[in-house]
């Protein structure tokens, strides 16, 4: 059975998920995903990558970052792996793969869709009935991006989106924060999670007709759904 595509596109940024093999746990104590997040900050440095969110869940990994080359990404998952995958075999004396193949990836449409993809991710933890909210969770991007806080986190690069939601900091991270206010739909995230499981662009159709024209071949289309500007959202989306 062929490999699903990853497209990438310098600049753009990358929704990525990699999952455990047979959804078994990748990490086991605060140790590892401390572990782990010291290797992501070496990588991304490395291979120009610029992280604005992320979670570590149990089995699996949510990354949003924006490659400056086509190699920017692979080679910074395969860096993590490279580390991470011995340290996880020699501690618990195991062997064999850890993760479930290759890491998945969908690029996402700026504009209307990266704070979505940024609220997505940090609150996999209350979806998935860990925690009451994102702020309960340690091992995610959200208090950085939220409240400033998290040294381990420096390495994390705010994307302009992100960035226009206010001029200071402080009302920045307030603005973030209360787009958590509000659930994501239901077809939102059916949309994101379609995406980054088949490769498609996360976007409308005018993100994905650009996507085609620079990458020169057609990349695929999940079930369309109607983006919603989430800073002018009012009510639960």
């Amino acid at each position: 059975m062929p490999r699903k595509p990853r497209f990438v596109i310098p600049g753009i940024p990358l929704h990525i998920v990699q999952r455990g093999h047979n959804r078994s746990a990748v990490f086991f104590e605060d140790e590892d995903y401390l572990a782990y997040l010291g290797w992501l900050k070496q990588a991304a440095s490395r291979y120009r990558c610029h992280v604005h969110a992320y979670v570590l869940m149990t089995n699996h990994i949510h990354i949003l970052a924006t490659p400056e080359d086509n190699e920017g990404v692979t080679r910074m998952m395969q860096y993590v792996g490279r580390y991470y995958v011995p340290y996880i075999n020699q501690k618990y004396g195991r062997s064999g793969s850890l993760w479930e193949g290759r890491y998945k990836a969908s690029l996402v449409q700026e504009e209307a869709y990266l704070l979505r993809c940024m609220r997505s991710i940090e609150s996999n933890p209350v979806r998935a009935g860990k925690v009451a909210s994102p702020l309960d969770y340690r091992w995610s991007s959200h208090h950085r991006n939220a409240n400033g806080i998290g040294m381990r986190d420096d390495f994390l690069s705010p994307h302009i989106i992100y960035q226009d939601l206010d001029a200071d900091r402080g009302l920045r991270q307030a603005a973030y924060l209360a787009l958590f206010d509000s659930e994501e739909s239901a077809e939102v995230l059916r949309q994101i999670n379609a995406c980054w499981q088949t490769g498609a662009p996360l976007g409308d159709a005018r993100f994905k007709s650009e996507v085609e024209s620079i990458l020169g071949q057609k990349v695929g289309y999940s079930r369309r759904g109607r983006p919603v500007n989430i800073r002018k959202s009012s009510g639960p989306t």
